[in-house]
Order: structure tokens, then sequence, then C-alpha cells
């Protein structure tokens, strides 16, 4: 059974807010590794938050066994800096990976400001190494990806070393199911409303959270 990577990367404590809501997410708690076994995950996330997604990756880079990633969807942000740990990468041929520069908001003045570009530029590098282990490119060529927010096709993935294999077309037929008809289905302003108001919930709980602390 595979590990699915998918949703927001999260911390540990925001966990039980995601699944109240029933909002797909992952946190590093939710990856049960068996020392010495190989394991297969499986990501399609937009990223989330960088230090639990760096738990995530050093978890996986200490892992004594193969670990066997697999794209399915897409591996933005912090979710590619996981997909990285993988011994072997594979990618879904109507997949992508996103790479780009970590980002913040914050309050102050311009020390404030100064201070947290700084941060940010460190995080980038941090960031970067990820991406430097498993591509060999250097950090100069790495940082200039993530500047432009780079989304990269399964082709351009394995040209530039993020991925190590594009999944064959017999599995890619075992995925897709095709939609014959579409009156069934809800329509996407509604599950954009729905799924604003429950961000804009999750918010208020999180400020009421922040009070009791």
């Amino acid at each position: 059974m595979p590990i699915k990577i998918n949703g927001t990367i999260i911390s540990n404590d925001d966990k039980w807010i995601y699944d109240w809501f029933e909002i797909e997410s992952f946190c590093p708690k939710d990856l049960e590794l068996i020392d010495g076994q190989d394991v297969d995950i499986e990501i399609n996330s937009p990223g989330g938050y960088i230090y639990p997604a760096s738990e995530i990756y050093t978890a996986l880079m200490k892992h004594r066994g193969n670990v066997n990633v697999t794209i399915t969807g897409r591996a933005a942000s912090a979710a590619s800096v996981i997909a990285m740990a993988g011994t072997h990468v594979a990618i879904s041929p109507t997949a992508q990976i996103m790479i780009h520069n970590v980002s913040a908001v914050g309050q102050g003045d311009y020390r404030v400001f100064e201070h947290a570009a700084e941060q940010l530029k460190k995080s980038n590098d941090t960031m970067a190494n990820a991406y430097m282990l498993k591509t060999g490119k250097s950090k100069e060529e790495i940082l200039k990806l993530m500047d432009y927010e780079t989304w990269f096709t399964p082709d351009e993935a394995l040209e530039h070393g993020f991925v190590d294999e594009i999944l064959q077309r017999q599995e890619e037929e075992n995925q897709f199911k095709l939609v014959a008809a579409s009156d069934y289905l809800i329509p996407q302003a509604v599950v954009n409303k729905l799924k604003q108001e429950k961000e804009q919930e999750q918010l208020n709980l999180l400020k009421l959270k922040e009070k009791k602390l």
C-alpha cells in the first residue's frame, strides 16, 4: 500500500483542523516507515510549509530502504522537495513538477522586511540543496529556475534530472478515467465557493487558537 502525499503539506499541530474540514493534507506524523523496508510514495500536492516538508524529506533520506516516488498529479513547491528524496522518482505522463522561491507574509518596518528578505534567501538556498543533490545541477542554475517559478513537463523533468522515469503507457491507461457525461458533476463555481467558505472558517479557527495561546 503506497503512502499518498496528497493535499497541503502542514505541521503536525494543524493536522486535526484540516481533518475536521475534510481537506486533504499531509504532515510528518503521517509518514509511517518500517526500518529496512522499501517504501512507495505517491505525490499529488500543491506544496505547503517548508519546515514540515523538510522533516518529511529528511526522514525519507535517512530511511534504510529504497524510496520509490511516483508523481501522480503535481509535485509543486514544498512537495517537489519531498519528491527529491526518492531513490527512484517516476512521473505520470500527465503530471508536473514546479519549483519556486519561498514566500512569506509579514508586517513591520523596513528593518523587519530586510531581515525577512535575508531569511527568505537562506530558505531558498536550503531548498535548492535538495534539487542539487537529485539533479547534479549547480546552485546558481537551481536558484535561477526557482526565480522564474519553473513548471516542468514530464519530458523536461526527465531531461533536467528531477525524475528518473516517465511511467509507461500500460500504467497510464490504468490510471485514466474519462468522463463521458457532465450532467452529474458539481459546477466548478459551487466547488470554488464551498472551498472559499471552508478556508475562511479555517482562518477563523486559527485566529481563535492563537488568541487562546
